[in-house]
């Protein structure tokens, strides 16, 4: 691993890293969130070994952790701006690399919503409730049990969903809240893209809608995360998002090859709870006996008390 120091305006970064302008007078408040921010930084680092994030600990390391290039490589960022970061120096820090350090750090729930307050920003992750998610629509959801259903919102982020939705395409309990994501579940997750029939159809097909329901919010930092995030991990994202084919929200036969009841014949359909593009209810309805019978069985697996269902 190369040890250089990159320019703070590195092409590895992916939003300018200095002000145009010099930056004004920093107050007392901000200097001492600076310097929060750089001891938190660097403990964090510090308590991270190398093997943890695929590296190799070598016989010459003396840095506790991870080194700070090491930590610059993995987010994608300038070694030299990371190093300003924990050097408390008055610069600018986008949602975007913010996101990328608390994934390469592998900070909890509560280290994350602390960077992002340090850091004086907003985190785009979605981790508050929808509006419409009440109390109701959960009852609702356990109520169409056996049928699969769940809750999403615009940018295809699985807000709830009921027991036979947590396990028609994938374990969904053993998915990180942060990663429940159609998007991403499409492009990384092998156990969800195993169980769709027609893996290539549907992925273009989501990226197609992903860009014409983007269309809406393209300077929201939520959807630059998640969109930076997929050309990131997926070349199959990448080469289906430069095709710039959009397709609006339609209902679909889809055909799932479930881990643990096998094929199923379903169709989709999306129940807005708001104005188009917004949160909805995706419900899956079986098309035949045999899917019918599949999906009550996949649901007595699902709500069997202190037993999973087996692959």
């Amino acid at each position: 691993m190369s040890t250089t120091a990159a320019s703070p305006t590195s092409a590895e970064h992916p939003a300018p890293l200095a002000p145009a302008a010099p930056p004004a007078p920093a107050t007392e408040d901000s200097e001492i969130r600076r310097h929060e921010l750089a001891a938190f930084l660097r403990s964090r680092r510090e308590r991270i070994s190398p093997e943890r994030v695929g590296l190799e600990r070598g016989r010459r390391r003396r840095t506790p952790g991870l080194r700070r290039e090491e930590v610059a490589q993995l987010s994608a960022v300038g070694v030299t701006w990371y190093t300003w970061l924990e050097q408390a120096r008055d610069i600018q820090v986008s949602v975007q690399v913010l996101d990328a350090l608390a994934r390469t750090l592998l900070l909890d729930t509560s280290e994350r919503t602390h960077l992002f307050n340090l850091a004086g920003a907003v985190d785009p992750s979605p981790r508050t409730p929808c509006p419409s998610l009440t109390p109701a629509m959960r009852g609702l959801l356990e109520q169409l049990e056996p049928f699969p259903a769940c809750i999403q919102n615009s940018r295809y982020d699985i807000l709830a969903f009921n027991r036979t939705y947590g396990r028609l395409l994938c374990d969904l309990d053993d998915v990180p809240q942060e990663n429940r994501n159609c998007m991403l579940l499409t492009y990384t997750n092998e156990q969800w893209r195993s169980s769709v029939v027609d893996l290539e159809g549907s992925a273009r097909i989501m990226a197609a809608k992903f860009r014409a329901s983007m269309a809406e919010h393209l300077a929201e930092p939520a959807w630059k995360v998640l969109l930076k995030r997929l050309q990131a991990t997926s070349p199959e994202f990448r080469e289906a998002w430069e095709r710039h084919e959009v397709v609006t929200a339609r209902s679909k036969r889809k055909q799932i090859r479930n881990a643990y009841v096998g094929l199923l014949t379903l169709d989709h359909a999306d129940l807005w709870l708001g104005p188009d593009n917004g949160p909805r209810m995706v419900t899956y309805v079986p098309v035949d006996e045999e899917s019918r019978l599949r999906l009550e069985r996949l649901h007595e697996l699902a709500v069997a008390p202190h037993r999973r269902p087996r692959r």
